[in-house]
């Protein structure tokens, strides 16, 4: 099978029209489909069909795009082991971790990251999907539980919990509530309880929804959460990791917080050897044990 059509045919599939298909491949549409016509006739099949709105493939069209697709994750994790193979820690690095933890915790340390490696290019995705490694839909991922997923090297990085936080200015007017069900003469600032979230932190904020609380706000990540607390509009059920770059936020009722939730940093094995990954994880890894030292200056001293 012609590698030249297969690559033509999976842009086509991918954008859903031939028009797109070829100012990305940057050939003319009637080139584009002269080749897809060769294809379909070469398999004696058709692949698309075609109608105003633009290309919608068939069942045999979906067969060929799943092995398409699934090759092209194989020629990007080849092309990612060949540039690891060089001394110097640059290129694309592709990290998924929460819009939380990416937002309040990893995104303000990043600049230590780039003065040591200032070639790299980091796609930084921030979603609550937890993306396939082994596909390599990422590169690496710090996940707030452990990974399932076979063939993956993981790593323990800490624990966190959820707890409640507010303002002095906002507990000034208020009032500092002294035991659990003085909480209902507060707002609740929460993650929405339809948010996918980690069970722990659902799980708090409906023990704390028991006590009939009149006001709320529901934001649907931890860092919108954070703006409402920070404006004073309530208590924040927020994850502890805040307080190192937050200290002027008040923890309140100090004995209500979640269970531990495990936080998790993992890659594919056949990733291994990848520099930027080792990079990547040595930064992290170095970051947790300032944080930790921080936090209980102690245990360290």
């Amino acid at each position: 099978m012609d590698w030249d059509k297969l690559r033509i045919f999976h842009q086509v599939a991918a954008a859903g029209s031939l028009t797109h298909a070829g100012e990305t491949l940057r050939l003319s549409q009637s080139a584009v489909s002269r080749q897809i016509r060769a294809l379909e006739e070469s398999l004696n099949t058709t692949l698309f069909h075609r109608h105003a709105r633009g290309l919608i493939l068939t069942e045999q069209g979906e067969l060929l795009f799943d092995a398409t697709s699934a090759m092209n994750k194989r020629l990007e994790t080849a092309a990612a082991r060949i540039r690891d193979s060089e001394e110097e820690v640059l290129g694309e690095l592709r990290v998924t971790t929460t819009t939380g933890f990416g937002t309040l915790w990893l995104a303000p340390r990043l600049s230590r990251l780039y003065e040591k490696y200032p070639d790299l290019k980091i796609d930084l995705m921030l979603e609550e999907r937890v993306l396939d490694l082994p596909m390599r839909e990422a590169d690496v991922a710090i996940r707030m539980k452990e990974p399932s997923q076979a063939d993956l090297i993981r790593r323990r990085l800490m624990n966190i919990r959820m707890r409640l936080y507010a303002t002095e200015d906002y507990l000034a007017e208020r009032g500092t509530p002294r035991r659990l069900p003085d909480i209902a003469g507060h707002r609740l600032i929460s993650q929405s309880p339809e948010t996918p979230q980690v069970a722990a932190g659902a799980t708090l904020v409906q023990s704390l929804m028991e006590y009939d609380i009149p006001s709320t706000l529901h934001v649907n990540n931890y860092f919108g959460v954070l703006q409402g607390v920070l404006n004073h509009l309530g208590i924040g059920v927020l994850p502890d990791y805040i307080t190192d770059d937050f200290p002027n936020l008040v923890r309140v009722l100090p004995d209500v917080e979640s269970a531990e939730v495990p936080v998790f940093l993992a890659y594919p094995e056949e990733l291994r050897q990848s520099k930027r990954i080792a990079a990547f994880r040595d930064f992290v890894t170095e970051e947790i044990m300032i944080y930790r030292r921080r936090q209980a200056p102690d245990a360290y001293s």
